[in-house]
């Protein structure tokens, strides 16, 4: 058995099979598919906050003062 190696992009389910590797396939081959994971990014919900803040009706924020105020 032979093993190839190539990277591709998968285009309606189908794997297009570089041409320079075609003439030397028989009819049966075995495949294996190794997925490059992409890096999962985390949402802090902070970040979420500033992205898409919520809107309340009516809401004003504290001055300075109402903050210190004991």
């Amino acid at each position: 058995m032979q093993a190839i190696e190539f990277q591709t992009t998968i285009k309606n389910g189908i794997i297009e099979i570089p041409r320079q590797y075609l003439r030397n396939l028989s009819n049966r081959v075995r495949v294996i598919l190794l997925v490059e994971s992409s890096p999962k990014t985390t949402v802090n919900f902070i970040d979420q906050l500033l992205a898409h803040p919520v809107r309340v009706q009516g809401f004003r924020p504290l001055s300075r003062d109402e903050i210190y105020a004991r």
